[in-house]
């Protein structure tokens, strides 16, 4: 019988379980026969605990965590309002039938919903990004009567049948037809117009020529267009000015909804509560979930009454096992709260442009680095072999990212055929964490230099 009551202290002095039974070698051996494969290979270190902007390995190794997880852990990691939620619920109650309800939820939907416009009152809770945008599609469509999506190139909106035909980053090839009526429009990649214009020149050209383009293909029955307000997986793409608002435009002179796709820009990472409040254009649907979760399994489809009224009429269902979960949207209301009660979109509005400066200074010294561009805490880094040529250099992007985590820097690869980096710390971050970020991405630009 193994022993499973080993301990490793954490930084926050709390004792957390593991088996100690077992080398490090040993474990990894039974990942590798056991685990399967699902994308980009694993980090070959093992996590003991986590701790606000910190991983620290098996091996006591700190490591600051410029990714908040999986883009989720924006409150930084183990968060006391989340460990005070997760208790909370575990003592009173986890799971019900999706058709009861815990108090938490009321109260998640009103606070969630006062941080929206008017418009946008009605709320589904889920668990991932990508069943929230299939809630989202299954809406359009009843509502609309229409079946044809419009997605963007570059965008990622999940691996499920709806959210993966729309989906246009990666991870599209090999698995047969996708949703009868996806199209997808070019990516508005100001650093690489797809029709070669020129930033100072731009005139949302791109947008006018998809609007020609989908107009053309189209069989005339768009639901919906389906849009991340920045792109994230594609490359931290940020639209130019102007863009959303055409588009908002576009949809409303052919009867279209307009899915904004925020599981990576809500909840204040990009320096306000939602990245559409910066366009000043309100989407038909929104769909939440990473930063919602802070870490946690939990997404939200919001819509208008008008829409939650129609599509009820009709017989809408998006029934699942987890919907309205009491343990999740206990966590959700800490989340909300605490983004609300600590300003933390104001605050990442202010650390973003602290954060955004330091880039910018390193990339007077560096060549290799092509572009910096984002908003808020989410922020692009594009690698490129010359800033005149701008091939993107994914070898060095490897070496650099290598070389930071062995450094202490943990920082995710985006893109797909780019070189970029997604720099996106937790909302909770300080100066001198983002300082001492900085020196470790100095010292791997100059030692990787060729």
């Amino acid at each position: 019988m193994k022993n499973y009551n080993n301990t490793l202290e954490s930084g926050a002095g709390n004792m957390v379980s593991y088996d100690a039974d077992n080398s490090a070698d040993e474990l990894w051996s039974f990942i590798d026969d056991h685990l399967l494969h699902y994308g980009r290979d694993f980090v070959r270190e093992l996590i003991g605990h986590a701790s606000g902007s910190y991983l620290y390995t098996t091996e006591k190794r700190a490591i600051i965590d410029f990714s908040s997880g999986q883009m989720c852990a924006t409150l930084g990691h183990n968060h006391p309002a989340i460990v005070d939620a997760m208790t909370r619920s575990a003592e009173t109650v986890i799971h019900l039938d999706s058709t009861m309800l815990a108090p938490a939820i009321a109260h998640l939907g009103k606070e969630l919903c006062d941080l929206l416009p008017a418009e946008l009152s009605k709320v589904l809770f889920l668990n991932t990004g990508a069943e929230s945008n299939e809630a989202a599609i299954r809406l359009a469509k009843l509502y609309t009567g229409g079946f044809e999506i419009v997605g963007l190139t570059g965008s990622w909106h999940g691996t499920t049948y709806g959210a993966a035909s729309s989906t246009y980053a990666s991870g599209r090839k090999g698995y047969g037809p996708s949703m009868s009526g996806s199209l997808a429009i070019p990516s508005p990649n100001c650093y690489r117009c797809p029709i070669g214009h020129k930033r100072e020149s731009c005139e949302l050209a791109c947008l006018n020529f998809s609007f020609d383009y989908i107009d053309e293909v189209s069989v005339g029955s768009i639901a919906a267009i389906l849009i991340e307000p920045v792109q994230s997986a594609g490359g931290i793409i940020v639209p130019p000015k102007g863009y959303m608002k055409r588009l908002r435009e576009f949809c409303r002179e052919r009867s279209i909804l307009l899915i904004f796709d925020e599981a990576q820009t809500g909840l204040g990472r990009v320096g306000s509560n939602f990245a559409f409040e910066q366009e000043a254009v309100i989407p038909d649907i929104l769909s939440l979930s990473k930063t919602l979760g802070a870490g946690l399994p939990l997404s939200a489809t919001v819509t208008s009454k008008e829409i939650a009224e129609s599509v009820q009429a009709k017989g809408y269902s998006h029934y699942t096992s987890h919907a309205s979960d009491p343990l999740t949207t206990e966590v959700g209301l800490a989340v909300v709260r605490t983004i609300v009660t600590e300003e933390l979109a104001s605050k990442a509005d202010e650390l973003g442009l602290y954060l955004m400066n330091s880039l910018h200074t390193l990339q007077e010294k560096y060549e290799c680095i092509g572009d910096v561009r984002g908003r808020g805490l989410l922020i692009g880094v594009e690698i490129v072999k010359d800033r005149e040529s701008r091939i993107p250099d994914k070898q060095r992007l490897k070496r650099l990212t290598q070389r930071c985590f062995e450094l202490g820097l943990n920082i995710n690869q985006v893109g797909g055929p780019l070189a970029v980096w997604r720099i996106a710390p937790p909302l909770t971050i300080k100066k001198e964490e983002i300082d001492l970020a900085m020196e470790i991405l100095d010292k791997a630009f100059a030692s990787t230099e060729i």
